[in-house]
């Protein structure tokens, strides 16, 4: 098992699949995403033919931010091109007009600490991209915070994962630990994004 582990660490193709699987997860919340990239840092705890193991963490980092971002991005530009009929589908989900109202009031207030939040409760990147995109919210406005929420969950994601292998073995056991961690984490973002919201002044939109 460890060998196998090990050369899924060494090869090029765990980064393509786990920046493909994130890319699409912000239109298929169902993608495991996150079980290949804690699979992904675990088997690098386990792979002891790389030479510089920090180095592989740190490029598993920036591939699933970036890919990340980019995900985010193209669910923005999708919602902000969507038209009246995405405004309306908003409209009829409680869920996504609610993260709308939250999104609009977290950069009413200067921050969008909302957005890093909701990148660990299910479909929770998903509802704030599309929210994002619908409202017209700058792109100043929410992509920066899309982007630290993408780092953020990446290297939580990562530490889950390598530290999990270095405690207790490179296993799916202990993948499976680190994905329950992440599921307590998202279980704790989607009660909060459930929180009642408190009345904002209006934000400013882009034209």
């Amino acid at each position: 098992m460890l060998e196998t582990v090990g050369a899924l660490a060494t090869s090029p193709w765990v980064y393509a699949a786990v920046a493909v699987s994130i890319v699409l997860d912000v239109f298929l919340p169902v993608m495991p995403s996150g079980v290949l990239l804690i699979a992904a840092a675990t088997a690098t705890s386990a792979a002891e033919q790389l030479p510089h193991p920090v180095s592989a963490l740190l490029a598993l980092l920036l591939c699933a931010a970036v890919a990340s971002l980019v995900g985010d991005v193209l669910a923005y530009r999708l919602a902000w091109r969507g038209g009246e009929r995405l405004n309306q589908a908003l409209a009829r989900s409680r869920r996504l007009a609610t993260a709308q109202e939250r999104l609009g009031a977290a950069v009413a207030r200067g921050g969008g600490v909302l957005v890093v939040i909701a990148r660990f409760a299910p479909a929770g990147r998903s509802v704030m991209s599309l929210a994002a995109g619908s409202a017209h919210r700058r792109a100043k406005e929410f992509l920066p915070w899309s982007a630290l929420a993408g780092v953020t969950w990446a290297a939580y994601s990562i530490c889950l994962g390598y530290f999990g292998g270095q405690w207790l073995g490179a296993s799916w056991l202990t993948t499976g630990v680190s994905l329950l961690a992440l599921v307590v984490a998202g279980s704790a973002a989607a009660h909060f994004m459930r929180r009642p919201t408190a009345a904002t002044a209006p934000v400013s939109r882009a034209h």
